[in-house]
């Protein structure tokens, strides 16, 4: 059922708005004042709060600026009988979904309120959908390799500061840069996502940075790259050891510059994004060898995190393997499994080579193959290296 707050100081204006809303079907609670609207809107989960902007102990603007720092969803209707124009900019700025004169008009009202529950709806389940994306994307361990991993995270992320993100396959990079992303203030934009190896050599550069109509046969139309799609957020260049030197080369011009230039095009279309780039190449070796440029390299690695191996943290793998067997049953709508200590103790001692995600895809198998209860056997027989 829809909840609506009323935070007002007048008490007959408490008693006519409560009387309005509960003849519509609305769930209605009162707070005489900003401060124990506040903490209401805490405790309670609320679509709308219709809040007086003029009260004492806390003005209805600072109830609402508490409540958007306090990541609550509810859809502010600031209510006042002293409006102005420059208080309703100010209202609206700061995330308030409407703002009304006093005594309001019944119809503009309603219409405020079921436009502002739609809001909050949509408000609601965008949160929700990241809590799950952040539950999903979140580093799992308490080793002391892990756990400098989360520091530097932690430090990185408010920043701007570009980050090169190293270690072995399936250790984890793509996680680290989702959770960079994820805590910095681009966190609202896009994250998008650029395998290096997987895109042939002569197609690298367009899809970087586009390409104009006509520019090569097949280019038929006009197509936007990633660099353009990403600004305002975050490119993720994952594997970019296997980058051309040519498109390595328009890499470091659009981050010394923040320009970019489509295949076939002449315009210079400005960029505004975070590079975080990944590789489990050893970027000195390959300077060396002439497969990558030194100066992208020094461009690329501000920051630079250090991924271990999972045969460098063993002690994570009971942490890893429980939450892998809760996903697994999440994906397959059944009741998690369990292992044993003897099954879980064998799985610390294998040597891991394709790291977590290795680990993960050998716990789906045993909850595919194996009873409720999987044991040492069971570990033996279904996680044997290929």
């Amino acid at each position: 059922m829809v909840k609506i707050i009323i935070v007002d100081d007048e008490d007959n204006i408490r008693e006519a708005l409560r009387d309005i809303l509960e003849y519509e079907g609305y769930e209605v609670d009162e707070a005489k004042d900003g401060e124990e609207g506040l903490a209401k809107i805490k405790k309670e989960e609320y679509h709308v709060a219709l809040c007086d902007l003029n009260m004492p102990k806390m003005t209805g603007l600072e109830l609402l600026k508490k409540s958007v720092e306090s990541e609550r969803s509810t859809q502010f209707i600031m209510i006042t009988a002293h409006g102005s124009t420059d208080t309703a900019m100010e209202a609206t700025r700061q995330g308030a979904h409407d703002f009304v004169n006093k005594p309001p008009d019944l119809n503009r009202l309603l219409v405020s309120v079921r436009n502002a529950i739609e809001k909050y709806e949509l408000k609601y389940e965008s949160n929700e959908l990241r809590k799950r994306i952040y539950k999903l994307n979140e580093m799992v361990g308490d080793s002391e390799a892990i756990r400098r991993v989360k520091q530097s995270v932690e430090r990185v992320a408010p920043t701007e500061a570009r980050v090169l993100v190293t270690g072995p396959n399936g250790s984890g990079k793509e996680l680290v840069a989702k959770q960079i992303h994820n805590k910095s203030s681009r966190a609202h934009m896009s994250l998008v996502e650029v395998n290096c190896a997987a895109i042939p050599g002569e197609l690298i550069e367009s899809e970087l940075f586009g390409h104009e109509k006509g520019s090569f046969t097949s280019a038929i139309k006009q197509r936007i790259g990633k660099f353009e799609q990403a600004s305002g957020g975050t490119i993720f260049l994952d594997e970019i050891g296997d980058m051309s030197l040519s498109a390595q080369a328009k890499v470091l011009r659009a981050l010394q510059e923040n320009k970019i230039t489509r295949v076939g095009g002449e315009k210079e279309v400005k960029v505004n994004v975070r590079v975080i780039a990944a590789t489990n190449k050893d970027l000195r070796k390959e300077i060396q060898e002439g497969n990558f440029r030194e100066d992208l390299f020094h461009r690329l690695s501000v920051i630079v995190i250090q991924v271990p191996s999972l045969a460098e943290r063993r002690e994570d793998i009971p942490l890893l393997v429980n939450k892998f067997l809760h996903d697994v049953a999440e994906e397959y709508h059944d009741s998690a499994k369990r292992i044993t200590p003897e099954g879980m103790a064998y799985l610390q001692t294998l040597p891991w080579t394709g790291n977590v995600r290795e680990l993960r895809n050998v716990v789906e198998r045993l909850v595919i193959m194996c009873g409720d209860i999987i044991d040492v056997e069971d570990t033996k027989m279904h996680a044997r290296q290929m």
